[in-house]
């Protein structure tokens, strides 16, 4: 029997992934991984046409991935298996909504204060018919432009440069975003805990802080696997998963061309984690 393969992490152009449902789904079946969550930023656009094409042999669960902050900390919060339909889960992807347009502000403003750069009215045009603007879509306007050479090098040298990072950081509470995914009925899980692509890893201290504020919250996962943690990463945060009484989960954090991750891509050394280990897969 071919042994399945789960990520429960992957973004989609609905956010700041460059592909499709279609093109993602067809990634996924190339891979053969069979048992997938869609977790956009603060949407979840895709949901019903990831929900209309997955084919039968395939195991799809909803998911989102909220941008929060708490009093230890920024944090991402996953959310699984919930009800789409939850008034209180639509108003923090409202609220979400919002501070994503006040990001996307903030960011053409550094762009045109620090850099003299203005998007033009097409260009503007362009990103108003996405779900959600993301720092990937304005980096790729500038490699258009020739500014840049790769989506990293243009975030790097024209959105993150002078303090650019900062400015367009506002998220919703963390506690909003755990009682909404709660009172959907879905599981709220802390993504990549130790620190994402390109962030700087927490201390041990800092982990436990943070660890400690969610799950006053009623956090209930951990993101155990993750593309870019070592083995002993891997061994300490299934130690606090066990001692929290937390579900593990794992995923790539795929983001198509955006990001150098493939899907499946679970682990450091590229591989997938054993669907064994995720627990979060019973309850769901």
């Amino acid at each position: 029997m071919k042994k399945r393969i789960a990520d429960l992490h992957l973004h989609s152009i609905r956010s700041d992934g460059s592909w499709t449902e279609e093109e993602l789904l067809a990634e996924l079946r190339k891979r053969g991984i069979t048992v997938f969550s869609l977790t956009d930023h603060d949407t979840i656009a895709g949901i019903a046409r990831m929900e209309e094409i997955v084919p039968q042999d395939m195991r799809f669960i909803r998911g989102i991935e909220f941008s929060a902050v708490s009093p230890a900390g920024k944090c991402h919060i996953l959310g699984y298996g919930y009800d789409p339909f939850s008034p209180e889960f639509l108003a923090a992807i409202e609220e979400g909504r919002h501070l994503r347009e006040e990001k996307f502000r903030k960011r053409l403003n550094h762009l045109k204060e620090w850099h003299d750069i203005e998007l033009s009215e097409e260009e503007l045009r362009k990103l108003s018919e996405l779900t959600t603007v993301g720092k990937p879509h304005l980096a790729r306007i500038l490699m258009e432009r020739g500014l840049a050479g790769s989506v990293k090098e243009a975030i790097e040298q024209f959105i993150d440069d002078h303090g650019g990072k900062d400015s367009g950081d506002a998220r919703i509470s963390a506690e909003t975003a755990i009682s909404a995914i709660i009172a959907a009925g879905g599981i709220p899980v802390w993504a990549h805990p130790l620190g994402g692509e390109g962030e700087r890893h927490l201390a041990e201290d800092e982990f436990h802080e943070q660890l400690e504020t969610l799950c006053r919250f009623g956090l209930k996962g951990l993101e155990c696997f993750y593309s870019r943690y070592t083995e002993a990463e891997e061994r300490f945060l299934l130690e606090n998963a066990q001692e929290r009484g937390l579900y593990v989960s794992g995923g790539s954090d795929c983001h198509g061309t955006n990001k150098n991750i493939a899907p499946g891509e679970e682990r450091a050394d590229k591989m997938p984690a054993d669907p064994a280990l995720l627990t979060i897969l019973e309850k769901l």
